[in-house]
């Protein structure tokens, strides 16, 4: 089988569906990768020519809504595919998912995937007109897309729900849930939690919507009551608007609220060296990466009521669930932490653990994928 994956961030498909990949092509498939960035000189094409796959450069604006932008990306994946005449196409994230499964549409792509990763900002509750615009907008080029994949997987029922309620997808529509992305239990095993004060991390891109804000508002009062706690913050800035200001973080830095540690190859080290990853994030989710790996390494989790977010806690027993947009309740979620036993802690970091291998091992989730690439068909 030929298969193309179509992806809005070249680093992803390394990230997030390197293992996935892998898989497919253990499994004999000959594998194509199309996503912006993957141009002469591209360090993660050349990752992916090593690995056996083959890039291609796509013309994506991953965040604009620029018509003519996106007419010309569907153009572009249509010819790619009918020059490469794949027998099955995945795309993930909005644009890849709708441009890329009209795309394979246009191109007679036999088997047509579509990927919902969460929801983002576009299905946000807000009660602005350019909110409700924005959201309409992205629900009707939903419905078109969606109308001609074969199988639609989501990562949380939540979002499932969504679509179905607001008639998104069709009643008959073909849908799988998986639990997220998975996660590689020997690349992320389980660390025993660390000596010292307690040590708090968000990992995110730096847009407020994960909560960035409300994390570094929480640190600062969380921290008059317990001076010794220690608040990390990783991850780049972001081109997206609704991203945090570097004056901001420097201003959080020069009041000892927290360290920035920006951009990291590898975030295990830092994760391994807090004791709970915290993400306060009002983006809708598919399942969120950092949650996972923070499962896998036995870290205590603090994060929203949100959809993808609540996947990651099993009850009270790993973590605690706070509203989004609340720095107070997540302050207090903070100071309950950093008032408990080396006992309680301890028994919270196994429940993490033991949740990664039960429910988002990624080899089991993969298998889920697999089958649904290769045409197994298997309703929600």
């Amino acid at each position: 089988m030929r298969f193309i994956i179509i992806a809005g961030f070249a680093g992803s498909l390394l990230n997030f569906r390197g293992p996935l990949l892998q898989a497919l092509q253990a499994r004999g498939h000959e594998v194509h990768a199309a996503a912006p960035g993957l141009g002469a000189g591209s360090v993660e094409a050349e990752q992916l020519r090593k690995m056996g796959i083959i890039p291609h450069d796509v013309p994506m604006d991953r965040t604009g809504l620029t018509p003519l932008a996106d007419l010309r990306l569907l153009v572009a994946l249509a010819r790619l595919m009918r020059r490469l005449h794949p027998d099955a196409m995945m795309g993930y994230t909005v644009k890849p998912v709708i441009w890329g499964t009209l795309a394979a549409w246009l191109a007679r792509v036999p088997r047509r995937v579509a990927l919902i990763t969460g929801l983002g900002l576009s299905f946000n509750e807000g009660k602005g007109a350019k909110q409700r615009l924005l959201t309409a907008l992205v629900s009707g080029l939903y419905r078109a897309a969606l109308k001609r994949a074969e199988t639609v997987v989501f990562q949380n029922r939540d979002d499932l729900a969504l679509f179905r309620d607001r008639t998104i997808l069709s009643a008959a529509a073909q849908t799988r849930v998986v639990d997220g992305s998975g996660i590689d239990l020997d690349r992320f095993a389980r660390a025993p939690l660390p000596d010292g004060p307690l040590r708090f991390v968000l990992v995110a891109r730096m847009i407020a919507s994960k909560g960035v804000r409300e994390f570094a508002e929480a640190a600062r009062r969380t921290r008059e009551c317990h001076p010794q706690v220690q608040f990390d913050l990783i991850g780049g800035l972001d081109s997206n608007p609704d991203s945090v200001t570097a004056d901001e973080i420097d201003r959080w830095q020069a009041e000892q609220v927290l360290t920035w540690h920006g951009q990291v190859a590898d975030v295990r080290p830092l994760m391994q060296a807090a004791h709970v990853v915290v993400l306060p994030s009002y983006y809708r989710e598919g399942v969120p990466r950092s949650l996972l790996e923070a499962l896998a390494l036995g870290r205590l989790i603090i994060t929203t009521d949100m959809p993808g977010c609540r996947e990651t806690l099993d009850g009270e027993n790993n973590g605690i669930l706070v509203p989004p947009r609340d720095a107070a309740a997540l302050a207090q979620a903070m100071d309950k932490l950093a008032s408990a036993s080396c006992e309680e802690l301890l028994k919270m970091s196994e429940a993490s653990h033991r949740l990664a291998k039960q429910r988002f091992d990624v080899h089991r989730v993969n298998r889920d994928m697999i089958a649904v690439i290769e045409g197994e068909t298997q309703g929600a």
